[in-house]
């Protein structure tokens, strides 16, 4: 008994501690719009409770109703003979209910038991809006507290009372519940953090939170490993006032000196483990983490932390670094820098991964500090509601920007195809079954698509064309086009964006129709031209006469005259070549040639003198010799 006390004391003086530190606690909400009554239309807030499934990226519409009997929902709605279920073709219904005389949760259970698809819970005092929270885990009843699946939301006393108000005078009260702008969706990225803890003697949050992970495990691992999504671990941890740094409850439950705190797992300083020993596997996750994301393989985290969970359990007395260290090499992970990570725990110093830590819990910007165990902060936001893992992919595909969600995000699981039905009122080209409609968590877009690397243009809803280079590669651009008797025609023209009838046809380029010539532009009218007939994109004509009849200058020619011309010309160009090679042969055999002899003797008397020339030596010498006696 005394150590219970003791120990109630200590998370006292915890609280009073970290109070001095944390101050901001954020209530999460989302849009509630009222859409019928005519006096009530408007916009209101609403608190996001923290159970049940919040629709993140989605809207639910209902009709409000406030029961008769058990107004604050602490019975069950069957012992007052009470029933909300909507008729066939009816609206789901929305139970409005009281604040007080029993935990929110239960609240939630009986209306969700009732039939309703949501609940309602019109605050009993002026204030601002509160977070309705789980019950403590002595009061929690596991039997229905994970079971909780409707949406929950705590309004304001005044817009309970307009409410109450219009349905006591007989009005239809219609609201809608819109969570789309919930989280934040900036990007192509979600960023994401779970606040934990390595305690599994906590009841059923630690059971609850492990099922959690074990089960969202393999799609958190793939988002992340292709690159849809970040995620990092973070554990919280208390500091010891310094004037119980000396006390049993601060040796046992700290390291460093009382830096780092965690609550005893069994809340019995007496056996089994001690709050210390939670903070040193913290410290070893975050550092486990941190190694792998070193590595390239952050996602490696799930896998230990699923692990450690199922081969090393307090229950068993297998809690211990010896265990973890099993677990880390079966990963293939490096032990040494691990350790290295952690550093001692016995040292009066600071550890800056603890550290950090902490300076993470407390919020910055919009987000409130971290308080709650467990927390999921999706795009710096915290995630209300159960810790399921339906619900959370649905909470973490709203946090995509529209059209870049992973195709996990558009799976008839988690939202329903809008494309669908009607294509989502988009353009559509039936012939070819494209489709400007594009399937999105939140709904859908209608935009041009793009088709075999052709970016279609228009605004998506009525109209969508290609235009560019290619632009008749798709869908002949929309313009028309037709074969018949192996010829085809086109109204497409890839030099302009328009679309215009080819030659032998009419129309706007989007129809086309063909011309008769015979009638219309008067063709076959030449001399000798008779029995014009008209054919698809063109005409042919007939000549008399035997002659020939010439389209493209719509005349008739004699088919005589044409062949003689034709061998004339072939004999005048034969004796014209023949001409020019005798010709070319004499200039070749009288001049050239005789160049050709003159060129080869002069070369040849550089290097041996020929026999005139040595006679004209010898004539020369006797002249010299006659002319010196």
């Amino acid at each position: 008994m005394k150590e219970k006390l003791g120990f109630c004391l200590f998370i006292l003086v915890l609280v009073l501690g970290i109070s001095s530190c944390f101050g901001k606690f954020v209530v999460e909400k989302n849009s509630l719009r009222v859409t019928s009554p005519e006096s009530l239309k408007s916009a209101y807030e609403c608190a996001i409770g923290n159970f049940g499934v919040p629709q993140y990226g989605g809207t639910l519409v209902g009709t409000v109703v406030y029961p008769k009997a058990n107004q604050k929902a602490c019975k069950d709605f069957n012992e007052v003979d009470l029933s909300f279920k909507p008729k066939p073709g009816g609206l789901p219904t929305f139970l409005l209910v009281d604040r007080g005389d029993c935990f929110f949760t239960l609240k939630a259970w009986n209306a969700q038991n009732g039939g309703a698809a949501a609940i309602l819970v019109a605050d009993d005092r002026d204030e601002p809006l509160i977070t309705m929270d789980t019950p403590a885990e002595e009061n929690a009843n596991a039997d229905y507290l994970q079971n909780i699946t409707i949406p929950s939301a705590l309004v304001s006393k005044v817009f309970g009372d307009t409410i109450k108000n219009a349905l006591s005078k007989g009005e239809m009260v219609n609201i809608n519940l819109d969570w789309r702008e919930a989280l934040p969706h900036p990007d192509e990225r979600v960023e994401y953090e779970l606040w934990s803890n390595s305690n599994d003697e906590c009841g059923p949050k630690c059971d609850s939170q492990i099922e959690f992970i074990k089960n969202f495990k393999g799609a958190a691992q793939v988002l992340e490993q292709k690159g849809y999504t970040q995620f990092t671990p973070h554990y919280i941890t208390w500091f010891c006032p310094e004037s119980y740094l000396l006390s049993k409850q601060c040796k046992s439950q700290c390291i460093n000196h009382g830096r780092y705190c965690a609550p005893d797992p069994e809340q019995d300083f007496s056996r089994g483990y001690d709050g210390k020993d939670v903070v040193v596997q913290n410290l070893r996750q975050v550092c486990l983490h941190k190694v792998a994301n070193e590595v390239g393989k952050p996602w490696i985290w799930w896998e230990y932390v699923t692990d450690f969970a199922i081969r090393c359990p307090m229950k068993e007395q297998k809690y211990t670094k010896e265990c973890a260290d099993q677990v880390i090499q079966s990963l293939g992970l490096d032990l040494k820098k691990i350790d290295e990570c952690i550093g001692d725990p016995n040292a009066d110093v600071d550890n800056p991964i603890l550290k950090a830590e902490q300076d993470a819990q407390i919020g910055k910007g919009d987000r409130g500090d971290v308080t709650i165990l467990p927390t999921l902060v999706i795009n710096n936001r915290q995630y209300r509601g159960k810790l399921d893992k339906g619900a959370v992919l649905k909470a973490i595909c709203s946090g995509f920007q529209e059209t870049t969600e992973p195709s996990v995000c558009l799976s008839e699981d988690i939202q329903t195809n809008e494309c669908v039905v009607t294509n989502g009122g988009c353009w559509q080209d039936r012939a070819t079954n494209v489709t400007a409609c594009k399937d999105t968590f939140r709904g859908r877009v209608c935009e041009c698509p793009v088709v075999q690397g052709v970016k279609l243009s228009g605004d998506g809803y009525t109209h969508c064309a290609a235009s560019g280079y290619q632009r008749c590669a798709i869908n002949n651009a929309g313009c028309w086009k037709q074969t018949r008797d192996g010829k085809t025609y086109s109204a497409c023209d890839e030099s302009s964006n328009g679309c215009k009838c080819p030659s032998g046809f009419t129309g706007d380029g989007v129809t086309c129709e063909d011309i008769d010539e015979c009638k219309v532009t008067g063709a076959c009218k030449c001399p000798h031209c008779k029995d014009c007939k008209n054919t698809w994109g063109s005409y042919e004509c007939s000549c008399s006469d035997s002659m020939l009849y010439m389209h493209e200058h719509d005349t008739c020619i004699i088919k005589e005259a044409r062949s003689v011309g034709s061998w004339n010309l072939v004999w005048v160009v034969f004796f014209a070549l023949a001409a020019a090679g005798g010709g070319g042969f004499l200039v070749y055999k009288f001049r050239i040639r005789r160049y050709m002899d003159s060129e080869i003797r002069a070369i040849m008397a550089q290097y041996m003198p020929l026999d005139n020339q040595v006679g004209e030596r010898e004539s020369h010498e006797n002249l010299l010799s006659r002319g010196n006696v």
